[in-house]
């Protein structure tokens, strides 16, 4: 144990005693609790939290942090119903379920570009641009954005952007490996890394490439009640995560031991964690090419937001596609990284 978790677990015995007083009449406060749910089964995306807990960042910063793991409600909306204070999420799903009334605002941006390809296998010669996609099977997720994607792609190429799709979810990756299907997407730092960790052979298409904004992909969302009651909290927490995040891209093999130390039972390929960890700091995901980690780009959350409004990917409370162009100025915040 570093002298640093020694300190940071003698705070929180303190926390619930009788205040000591060092040399003056300052007394320890009590740590203040907070919690952030995950988007997914826990992963390198994650690596920042767990660092930031782990290595005593929250505890400097006064918190105590609960990472509450996956479940089918979905962090969003464990998040906008006050169950979770903090939650990771994926734009898209944060501009949809914002758009339909959710308690949502972005304050972290995880990555600062699209992790996500569209990728088949490299023996398929024959498709040589995103038009050859044209008619072909797609495996897929079951969400609209994926439509819209994938059509914006192959007529961006000069195609119909006609395809068929059978929705699969994770499975996708086994039929594609198998021939079931002609081409899906994946996270190429997670999915994409495991593939070539295998010696699967892919060939991809970057969606930026042809015709569909980039975007964060990933983000950290709180609810604009939360953030209201407890600005100076937030504040704390996103930072001390910042501190996490950057840690984890100056020290990458001791974040990524510290990630698997901490979910021994979900992570039990600690190849994957190095490999992955190393694709999302070489590929600048956390820090991007200018330095920056945690800030969101205005710019890019505009576009994203324009493209899923003018795609007819938005709705409402009662499930209407929007006819007004929300002020998506409002869907998210740099106040509290920086």
């Amino acid at each position: 144990m570093t002298d640093l978790t020694r300190r940071q677990a003698l705070l929180l015995a303190l926390a619930g005693s009788t205040p000591l007083i060092v040399g003056s009449s300052r007394s320890f406060a009590a740590m203040q609790k907070v919690t952030v749910a995950l988007d997914w089964t826990v992963n390198t995306n994650h690596v920042g939290l767990f660092v930031a807990r782990d290595k005593g960042f929250y505890g400097e910063a006064g918190l105590e942090v609960d990472i509450v793991p996956y479940s089918d409600a979905g962090a969003g909306t464990l998040v906008a119903n006050r169950v979770a204070d903090f939650g990771i999420n994926g734009t898209i799903s944060l501009f949809t379920q914002k758009t339909a009334g959710a308690d949502l605002k972005a304050v972290y941006a995880v990555v600062q570009s699209e992790t996500g390809r569209l990728v088949f296998n490299a023996a398929r010669s024959e498709i040589r641009s995103p038009k050859d996609l044209d008619g072909l099977t797609y495996g897929g997720f079951g969400s609209a954005w994926e439509n819209a994607l994938i059509s914006t792609i192959i007529r961006h190429d000069g195609g119909k952007g006609e395809f068929e799709t059978v929705t699969l979810g994770t499975s996708a990756y086994e039929a594609l490996a198998n021939g079931s299907v002609d081409f899906t997407l994946e996270v190429s730092t997670w999915e994409g890394v495991e593939a070539e960790l295998k010696g699967v052979r892919q060939r991809s298409f970057v969606y930026a490439d042809h015709g569909v904004p980039d975007e964060h992909t990933t983000l950290i969302s709180s609810s604009d009640a939360y953030l209201r009651e407890n600005p100076e909290l937030a504040s704390s927490f996103v930072q001390a995560t910042r501190r996490g995040y950057q840690f984890a891209v100056d020290h990458p093999g001791e974040a990524a031991t510290v990630l698997i130390a901490a979910n021994k039972d979900a992570l039990t390929n600690p190849a994957l964690i190095y490999a992955s960890l190393k694709a999302l700091i070489d590929g600048h995901y956390l820090r991007g090419q200018n330095g920056t980690i945690g800030t969101m780009d205005p710019a890019k959350m505009e576009a994203i937001g324009s493209y899923l409004f003018a795609a007819g990917i938005l709705h409402d409370a009662d499930g209407k596609i929007v006819a007004q162009r929300p002020d998506f100025a409002e869907y998210f915040s740099n106040l509290y990284v920086e």
